[in-house]
């Protein structure tokens, strides 16, 4: 066989190698970056077509959001606007600093009235002055979101708010329960450290109100790790809810999936379906177990 044509075929067989490399590459990298195997764990929402990924802290700062909003019979747009002043603020994180004075969440400054510096650090007394100031605003619901938030945060950009009002609605609709199995978090790290089912308890009471605190059921062993976990249960219905109790039970779940982290939780069930810790590429999955009308929370221990 001539010399040029085994050169060419070398030279395709080399190229198809090469190609197929780069495919594998490029997969790769795509699983990761989908799944969060580079850099730190993320959360994520799937819901009305979108995908948004999100920091642990930022997910629990975002359900204290929905959940405080919910303690106070506020409507979906409520939440809409203080998250997406949050995500503009601060980027949905406590923040200890910020210009002159403003700190946390929504950058709010001692010097002006909003609290003290340690107050305004506490996430769910942050978002309670939020929205005192936003229901005070004449017909916030049908403002232009801009406008609504302007009006209690009197920034410096105003029209800054409203590239974050996409992002804002999709979060709403899946912490307010309107989609179901559509929020997952990674949960804690699987170090041994236990969990609190009283401090579990006392965070439902504070974020959410008394309301939820009074649906709250006598902790028990549960699951197939019951030497290992402890359960706190949540009647459905236990809140304002906008919707219904199954978007209500939806919306306790998701509260407890985006805490998981902070509050040791490493498993939570709501009807058919199960979150798991440390299974966030599944994410949420369909379990033969059927929790009821509640919200069935395992804390680490």
């Amino acid at each position: 066989m001539p010399l040029p044509v085994l050169a060419s075929r070398a030279r395709r067989t080399r190229a198809a190698i090469a190609c197929a490399v780069l495919l594998a590459l490029i997969g790769y990298v795509a699983v990761h970056i989908a799944t969060g195997g580079w850099g730190p764990p993320r959360c994520f929402v799937r819901a009305e077509g979108e995908y948004l990924a999100l920091t642990p802290e930022q997910a629990g700062n975002a359900a204290t959001i929905e959940a405080v909003a919910a303690s106070r019979g506020l409507p979906e747009r409520a939440v809409t606007i203080a998250l997406a002043t949050a995500l503009q603020e601060s980027g949905l994180r406590n923040i200890r600093h910020g210009d002159r004075d403003s700190l946390g969440l929504f950058q709010q400054r001692p010097s002006q009235g909003w609290g003290t510096a340690r107050q305004i650090q506490d996430p769910v007394y942050a978002t309670g002055r939020f929205y005192d100031h936003l229901v005070k605003v004449p017909g916030y619901s049908r403002l232009p979101l801009t406008v609504a938030a302007q009006r209690v945060q009197y920034s410096g950009y105003p029209q800054a708010y409203a590239k974050h009002e996409t992002e804002a609605v999709v979060l709403t609709g899946a912490l307010t329960g309107r989609s179901a199995a559509a929020f997952s978090c990674p949960g804690p790290p699987d170090d041994g450290v236990p969990g609190d089912p009283a401090r579990v308890r006392a965070e439902l009471k504070r974020e959410f109100g008394a309301e939820v605190a009074a649906a709250v059921r006598p902790a028990g062993q549960g699951g197939g790790r019951a030497a290992a976990t402890h359960m706190v249960r949540v009647s459905t219905g236990a809140t304002r809810a906008r919707g219904g109790a199954e978007r209500n039970g939806w919306e306790l779940a998701y509260w407890a999936v985006a805490h998981s982290d902070e509050l040791r939780i490493e498993r939570v069930s709501y009807g058919n379906h199960a979150w798991t810790a440390g299974n966030l590429r599944a994410g949420w999955h369909t379990t033969d177990e059927d929790s009821g009308p509640e919200v069935r929370i395992a804390i680490a221990r």
